[in-house]
C-alpha cells in the first residue's frame, strides 16, 4: 500500500513537472510571437549589380557590431579572385579588341606582358585561385598599367568588368601583404554573388526597441535564375527596397549579353509592383551608384538607353548631372504611378539618392526610411 501511494506521488510530481516545462515553452513562444509582431520584415530587391549587397554589408558596419577579424579574413579569398577576374576579363577583351576592333593596335598589349596576360588569364579561368603573392600583384600591377589595359579599360561598359576593378588595382600591394587582413572598404567593394537568401535584423536608432523599429532585411539573389526564390519571402513585408544602379543605363547583363540593364531593371521594378501581395507594401526606391553615375553621364548620354531616348542634354558639369538624374528619377517615377492600382496609391512611395559605398549617406538614408516606416504606422493606428 506505502509503495502504491508512493508511485502515484511520484507520477504527480513528474506529472507537475512535465505541466511546468510545458508552461515555460508555451510561455516563450508567446514572448517570441509578441517579439516577432514588433520587427518590420523589409525585402531588399534589385536586378542583379545593383549594389543591393554593399547596402547589406552597410547596414551590418552601421547597425550590427560589423565584421569580426575571422569574418574579416574569410574575405581575402574573394578579393584575391576580384582582382584574377577583372584583369582577366580586361586581358582578354584587349586581344579580342586587337584583332577586331579600328584601331585595334591602341588594344594590342606590348610583347613583354603578353607572356604575363597569357599566364593571368589562365589563373582567371580557375575555379580555385591562388593567394595574391608579392610576385602575382607586381605582374598584375605591371599588366594593369600596359597602355593597352588601359585603353580596353575605357570601354568597361562593354564589357562585364566589376565596379571594384580601379580599386583593388591601385591596392594591389597591400592586398598581397603577408598579414593583410581586409578593412571595412576593401569589404565593401568585395563582389560576391548573392545566391538564395541573407537577412540581418538592426534598428536604425539603436538596440533599444523604445527608441525606434527593428527592422529584419532579407537580400535576395538579383539574377534571373535566382528570382524564384523571393516568392516564398513576399508574405507580410512591410516594405520593399528596390535598387537601381543608375550607372547601369549603358551596359548589358552578365546573363544575357544582348540584354541593356536598365531595361531589365525597369521591367523588374514594374513586375514587383504589380504582385497583389504588395498591395499596401510601402516601396522605397534606392537609386544607387550616384557616385560612378555622375563620373559616366558627362561623356555618355543618357540616350544610349532605348528607355530614356528622349533624354535631350541641357548643359555640362554638374548641371548636367543633376538634370540626367531628376530625368531617370521622373522615369521611375512615372513607372510606379503607371503600375498602380488606383486603389494602392496610399501606400507609401519614397525615393533616395543613394551610393552603397558612403557610411553617412546609407546611415541617413536609413534613418529617413525608417521615420517614413514610423509615420506609416502611426496614421494606420490611427495616431496621426
Amino acid at each position: 500500500m506505502g509503495s502504491c501511494c508512493s508511485s502515484h506521488q511520484h507520477y504527480n510530481e513528474a506529472y507537475s513537472d512535465e505541466n511546468a516545462q510545458t508552461a515555460e515553452i508555451e510561455r516563450r513562444i508567446e514572448q517570441e510571437t509578441k517579439a516577432e509582431q514588433h520587427i518590420q520584415k523589409l525585402l531588399l530587391l534589385g536586378a542583379g549589380e545593383s549594389g543591393k549587397s554593399t547596402i547589406f554589408k552597410q547596414i551590418k558596419l552601421l547597425f550590427q557590431t560589423g565584421f569580426d577579424e575571422a569574418e574579416r579574413k574569410s574575405y581575402i579569398s574573394v578579393i584575391h579572385a576580384n582582382v584574377y577576374q577583372a584583369i582577366k576579363i580586361l586581358y582578354d577583351a584587349s586581344m579580342e579588341m586587337s584583332q577586331n576592333e579600328a584601331g585595334s593596335a591602341r588594344f594590342l598589349v606590348s610583347s613583354e606582358n603578353k607572356k604575363i596576360g597569357d599566364k593571368l588569364s589562365e589563373i582567371g579561368g580557375r575555379l580555385d585561385y591562388p593567394s595574391l603573392t608579392k610576385e602575382l600583384a607586381d605582374e598584375v600591377e605591371t599588366l594593369w598599367k600596359d597602355a593597352a589595359i588601359q585603353e580596353t579599360f575605357l570601354h568597361s561598359n562593354e564589357l562585364q568588368v566589376p565596379d571594384c576593378t580601379s580599386y583593388f588595382m591601385e591596392n594591389l600591394q597591400r592586398l598581397a601583404d603577408i598579414n593583410y587582413v581586409p578593412t571595412k572598404e576593401d569589404i565593401l567593394h568585395a563582389r560576391v554573388r548573392t545566391t538564395g537568401v541573407v537577412e540581418i535584423q538592426f534598428s536604425p536608432v539603436g538596440e533599444n526597441k523604445k527608441s525606434g523599429e527593428v527592422y529584419r532585411l532579407f537580400d535576395v539573389a538579383g539574377q534571373r535564375n535566382e528570382r524564384r526564390k523571393w516568392i516564398h519571402l513576399f508574405d507580410g513585408v512591410s516594405a520593399v527596397i528596390f535598387c537601381v544602379s543608375l550607372s547601369e543605363y549603358d551596359q548589358t547583363l552578365h546573363e544575357d549579353e544582348n540584354r541593356n540593364r536598365m531595361i531589365e531593371t525597369k521591367e523588374l521594378f514594374d513586375w514587383v509592383l504589380k504582385q497583389p501581395c504588395f498591395e499596401k507594401t510601402s516601396f522605397m526606391l534606392f537609386l544607387n551608384k550616384f557616385d560612378i553615375f555622375e563620373k559616366k553621364v558627362v561623356n555618355v548620354p543618357l540616350n544610349v538607353c532605348d528607355w530614356f531616348k528622349d533624354y535631350e542634354p541641357v548643359s555640362t558639369g554638374k548641371q548636367e548631372i543633376e538634370h540626367a538624374y531628376e530625368y531617370v528619377k521622373k522615369k521611375f517615377e512615372e513607372l510606379y504611378f503607371q503600375s498602380t492600382a488606383p486603389d494602392h496609391m496610399d501606400r507609401v512611395f519614397k525615393i533616395y539618392r543613394t551610393t552603397a559605398l558612403d557610411p553617412k549617406l546609407v546611415k541617413k538614408t536609413f534613418k529617413l526610411v525608417d521615420e517614413s516606416l514610423r509615420r506609416r504606422h502611426l496614421f494606420e493606428a490611427g495616431l496621426l
